[in-house]
C-alpha cells in the first residue's frame, strides 16, 4: 500500500456494531473530510491557547502545527493516527526565556527541544522503550507534570488582576460549560469559555480592533528565527521528559484501541514530533505533542483511519493562512487570559496528580513522598540559582530532584530490602 492510500471500509458509508475504521481503512471520502474536521474543531482550542498565552503568532504555531502532523504521519507510515498540536509543557519555559531575553531565544529552547527528542527518537527506534519506563516511572512523570502547572500560579494571577471582571466571567463559562455539556463540547470547554470572555470584554470595550482592521485576510504566517543561549535552553529540558511521556502514552493508547501492537512505532513518533518541534522552533511556533482532544473524537467515532488526520493536517495549513484570523486571537485582553490560566494550569497540575493515580504510586512509602514533595515545593515556589551565565529556574531544578532523586534513593531504599 502507498502512503497515501487506503482500503474502503465496506460500502465506505458505515460501520457495523463492534467494527472500527481501521488505520489503513477510510469511509467515502466526504465522510472522512467530515470526521477530519472534526479532527481540527478538537486540536482548535488547545492549540491556539498556547500562541495566545506565550504571545507567539497563532497562525504562525497553527501552521507548523498542520505541518508536524503531516510529518508525523509520514514518518510513521501511516501507522500511528495522531495531530500534533501545541504542547501546553511550552508555556513555562517560553514566558520565561521571552523575559529573560526575548522570543527569539524561547523559539531556541523549542528548536533545542526538537532536537533532543529526535534524537532520543532514535535511540528508542534501536534499543527499545524500556529504559525510557525506567527513568519515567509515574512518580516521576507525574510530579514534573504537575510542577510545570502549578509553577505558572504566578502568571496566572498576574494576569486575573489586571481584567478581574472578564476575568471571573472566562472563569465561570468555563466552569458552566464543562458543568452543562457531554462529549466533545465539554472538551473544548477552556476554549469556549475563552470566547465567552473574549466576547464579554469586547461589549465591555476592552478589546483593541486596529490591528485586526490592519490585518489582511489572506497570506503567508510570519516566521521568527531563533536564537540560541545554553541558560535559555535549560530551561526547556523538562519538557523532554513530558513530550516523551505523552507520546509513549498516545501511542500506547492507539495500540489499545485498534488491538494492533505499535511498538516498532514508538521510537518513530518520538523522532517525528522531535522534527515537527524543530521546525517550528526554527520558524516561529510553538513545540508540538501528540494531542489526546483527538484520540477522544476517534473513540467516539470508532474512525482510526490516518487519512482523516492527513484532511485535519491540510485544514490547519489552509487555516494559517489568514493573518486576520490570528489578528483577532492575538487581541484577547489579558484579563480572559488570566481566567484560562486559572483553569488552565491547575488542570495540568491535576494531570500530574492523574498520572500519579492510575501509576498507582505509593506513597506510604517515605522515599516517594519525600521526592515527590521536595519537587513540588522547589518547583512551585520557583526555587531558583545562577552560577556563571547559567540560571536554573524551579521547574528545571524540580525536574533534577524528580529524576536524580528517585533513581538515587531507590536504589538505597531498595538495596537496604525497604521497597
Amino acid at each position: 500500500m502507498s502512503l497515501l492510500s487506503w482500503k474502503l471500509h465496506g460500502t465506505g458509508k458505515t460501520i457495523g456494531a463492534g467494527e472500527v475504521v481501521s488505520t489503513d481503512e477510510r469511509l467515502s471520502w466526504p465522510r472522512t473530510i467530515g470526521v477530519g474536521v472534526q479532527h481540527i474543531a478538537a486540536m482548535f482550542g488547545a492549540t491556539f491557547l498556547v500562541p495566545i498565552l506565550t504571545g507567539l503568532p497563532p497562525t504562525t504555531t497553527l501552521f507548523f502545527s498542520g505541518i508536524g502532523t503531516l510529518l508525523f504521519l509520514t514518518i510513521t507510515n501511516n501507522k500511528v493516527p495522531s495531530y500534533l498540536g501545541s504542547s501546553f509543557a511550552f508555556i513555562a519555559p517560553i514566558a520565561a526565556a521571552k523575559a529573560g531575553g526575548g522570543m527569539a531565544y524561547a523559539l531556541g529552547g523549542v528548536l533545542a527541544t526538537g532536537v533532543i527528542l529526535a534524537v532520543i527518537g532514535l535511540i528508542v527506534q534501536a534499543a527499545g522503550v524500556g529504559w525510557i519506563n525506567w527513568l519515567l516511572p509515574p512518580l516521576v512523570t507525574g510530579t514534573i507534570v504537575m510542577v510545570i502547572g502549578l509553577n505558572l500560579a504566578g502568571a496566572a494571577r498576574d494576569n486575573f488582576v489586571q481584567g478581574p471582571t472578564v476575568g471571573i466571567i472566562t472563569l465561570a463559562a468555563i466552569g458552566l460549560i464543562g458543568a452543562f455539556s457531554r462529549g466533545f463540547m465539554g472538551r473544548i470547554s477552556i476554549f469556549l469559555g475563552l470566547v465567552v470572555g473574549y466576547l464579554a470584554a469586547y461589549l465591555m470595550g476592552d478589546v483593541k480592533t486596529d490591528a485586526i482592521s490592519a490585518a489582511k485576510m489572506f497570506a503567508m504566517p510570519a516566521f521568527t528565527s531563533p536564537k540560541f543561549n545554553m541558560s535559555a535552553v535549560l530551561l526547556f529540558l523538562p519538557v523532554v521528559l513530558v513530550l516523551i511521556a505523552e507520546n509513549v502514552g498516545h501511542v500506547k493508547a492507539v495500540s489499545a484501541m485498534t488491538g494492533k501492537n505499535l511498538d516498532d512505532q514508538m521510537g518513530k513518533a518520538l523522532f517525528a514530533d522531535g522534527v515537527a518541534t524543530t521546525l517550528a522552533g526554527a520558524g516561529g511556533g510553538s513545540g508540538t505533542t501528540t494531542y489526546a482532544e483527538n484520540i477522544g473524537v476517534m473513540a467516539a467515532t470508532r474512525v482510526y483511519s490516518t487519512a482523516a488526520y492527513w484532511i485535519a493536517g491540510v485544514g490547519a495549513i489552509l487555516l494559517s493562512l489568514s493573518p486576520k484570523f490570528g489578528a483577532v486571537l492575538s487581541s484577547t485582553p489579558v484579563g480572559v487570559l488570566g481566567g484560562v490560566g486559572v483553569a488552565l494550569f491547575g488542570m495540568i497540575g491535576v494531570l500530574g496528580a492523574r498520572i500519579w493515580i492510575e501509576g498507582k504510586v505509593n506513597f506510604a512509602n517515605s522515599t516517594n513522598l519525600v521526592i515527590a514533595a521536595s519537587a513540588l515545593i522547589i518547583g512551585i515556589s520557583n526555587m531558583s540559582w545562577t552560577s556563571g551565565n547559567y540560571s536554573f529556574g524551579g521547574i528545571i531544578n524540580a525536574t533534577l530532584v524528580a529524576v536524580v532523586g528517585y533513581q538515587v534513593l531507590n536504589s538505597i531504599s531498595q538495596a537496604r530490602g525497604n521497597s
